[in-house]
């Protein structure tokens, strides 16, 4: 991202673009892993999707599928130094694929990001080993009783402690209160707790992302823009539960599928579950209408 003038507003397009392969949720970066693709809004853009569209065709050779427009940040401090930059970024999901003749782009896990955000194991142990114990120093240091109460609450909702539930779609919640805390190294802060840094606030755009996804999965049939042409359910389940970061209960998960009329047998088989030979599936376009 070039440098503006420091009283002009630059406009920024950047993409957050993801495919689930195995049980990984991939997030496509350059930079060598620092950043997202992005690039300035220029006048020989037609649209904003254009522009993004182009963008990534040049920085990745990565052709994008499903696009919608996820959030614009525009806070006066998210770049250092330079001019105002607005950033519109947007949401695409595709699969994985290793485009040649690309400089530099690379799949990368999103929990390499955000490790907090994978619970399929049940907690991760960086909740308590790095997390809990200095955002708990860090409500500890206000003076101010009502915002050390505040400040316990928010720790309390964001991170399920305290007999609280874990909300799967908080990503950026907590990931904002870590920067406030100055525990990422995004906030120049020390103590910083395990998770990869990226360039400027692309870490805070992704989770904003991944938040916005996971929120998603659950009402609209979005998933099927990360599947092959077939599959089976099994896969499907690894698939949600790998955006989710929760493990799902199989008939339970079978079953809602199965209600809803999501997909339809393809009449094929799959040898590779290692198991019985299972069902392939496909997803029902006409559920769209």
């Amino acid at each position: 991202m070039g440098e503006a003038e420091p009283d002009a507003v630059a406009i920024e397009l950047t993409a957050v673009l993801v495919a689930v392969t195995g049980d990984e949720p991939l997030v496509l970066t350059i930079a060598d892993g620092r950043a997202l693709p992005s690039g300035p809004f220029e006048s020989g853009h037609r649209t904003l999707q254009t522009g993004l569209r182009s963008w990534v065709a040049q920085q990745t050779h990565h052709p994008l599928g499903y696009l919608e427009q996820l959030y614009t940040f525009a806070d006066r401090d998210r770049t250092r130094g330079g001019g105002r930059v607005v950033s519109i970024s947007y949401l695409g999901l595709t699969r994985e694929a290793h485009p040649s003749g690309a400089q530099d782009p690379a799949w990368r896990s999103w929990y390499r990001y955000l490790p907090w955000e994978d619970r399929r194991g049940g907690a991760p142990p960086i909740l308590g080993q790095a997390i809990a114990p200095r955002l708990g120093a860090w409500v500890a240091a206000s003076g101010d009783p009502a915002i050390r109460r505040e400040r316990e609450q928010r720790v309390a909702v964001a991170f399920a402690s305290a007999g609280r539930p874990w909300n799967e779609e908080l990503v950026l919640q907590r990931y904002e209160l870590l920067y406030e805390a100055g525990l990422v190294p995004e906030a120049a802060g020390e103590g910083a707790v395990p998770g990869a840094a990226m360039l400027h606030d692309h870490r805070r755009i992704l989770a904003t992302g991944i938040a916005r996804l996971r929120a998603k999965i659950k009402y609209r049939p979005v998933v099927f823009e990360l599947m092959p042409p077939g599959f089976t359910l099994l896969q499907l389940q690894r698939t949600v539960e790998a955006l989710a970061g929760l493990r799902l209960h199989k008939q339970n998960f079978r079953r809602l599928v199965e209600q809803q009329g999501l997909v339809e047998e393809t009449g094929e088989i799959s040898t590779e579950t290692g198991g019985r030979p299972a069902k392939l599936v496909r997803f029902r376009r006409d559920v769209l209408l």
